[in-house]
């Protein structure tokens, strides 16, 4: 392409942008209230989010109390929710739905207020607040709509939300167990079980209780080495009840009697 055809083409790209901006401005400062919501529907209805937005913002303070005054919120709060700003969609959308109970749009609203915080949720190896509040917010949704179409999507996402918290319970008890600190190691698995006891990782879970409480009690002084293979017993013994054909079954098995031969020893020695 010629350098004269890319200065024309360069050329006539600004100035579209520029007029386009220059409209905006002017319709923001021409005072026309309707023509404002009008030109915002037209941009909704193009898809075009962020110049909707804008558009609506800087009118819903003239319909506050008018049969407008929800629509504007609800679009506007969509706006955000599709230019994927979740935390300021999520925050106009708790407004709305606090605000406007009533409105045709309260179940689309509260949809899309529980998949922000779905949107937000991170991986496991991070914080899960936001995790939890999706969660909240999904439960919120079923229990009120239960016909909804999105019930079933609703259920599914939850499944993966609760999967998420199993993982981020995991993780964080395995990394004292990964890093020696056992005596953490055990306290912060048991709390991943008392917490989900549902979790998938309920077997590896009770595993690690198990060497855990083993390697503290080798690791331990002798004065506390008797109530620790006690303890690592009990953990055992739940272990083998609950999955007597476990892989983990001979590694424990062989700890177990190391433990039990100890405790023998002891009372041995104790009673001579």
């Amino acid at each position: 392409m010629k350098k004269t055809h890319i200065h024309l083409l360069c050329g006539a790209v600004l100035a579209g942008l520029l007029a386009g901006c220059g409209g905006m401005t002017s319709l923001l400062h021409s005072g026309d209230h309707n023509l404002m919501y009008a030109k915002a529907l037209e941009f909704y209805e193009a898809e075009k989010w962020s110049r909707a937005s804008t558009l609506f913002e800087n009118i819903e303070h003239i319909y506050d109390g008018s049969p407008r005054e929800d629509s504007i919120a609800f679009f506007n709060a969509r706006c955000k929710y599709k230019s994927r700003e979740w935390d300021a969609a999520a925050e106009l959308l708790d407004r709305f739905r606090r605000k406007f109970g009533r409105s045709v749009f309260i179940e689309d609203a509260e949809g899309m207020y529980a998949m922000c915080f779905y949107y937000l949720s991170p991986g496991p190896t991070r914080d899960q607040t936001m995790t939890v509040r999706a969660r909240t917010a999904i439960h919120e949704f079923t229990s009120r709509y239960p016909a909804s179409d999105r019930t079933e999507d609703f259920r599914k996402i939850d499944d993966e939300l609760l999967h998420r918290l199993h993982d981020k319970a995991y993780t964080n008890a395995y990394t004292y167990y990964k890093t020696g600190r056992y005596k953490s190691a055990i306290v912060a698995l048991r709390n991943a079980l008392k917490q989900y006891p549902e979790s998938s990782h309920r077997e590896q879970i009770m595993y690690l209780t198990v060497v855990s409480g083993f390697r503290l009690a080798d690791n331990s002084v002798q004065s506390k080495q008797t109530d620790r293979f006690l303890s690592m017993l009990d953990s055992y013994y739940s272990f083998i009840e609950e999955y007597p054909e476990s892989e983990h079954r001979r590694e424990l098995d062989r700890m177990a009697q190391r433990a039990k031969d100890y405790l023998d020893k002891n009372n041995k020695e104790k009673t001579e």
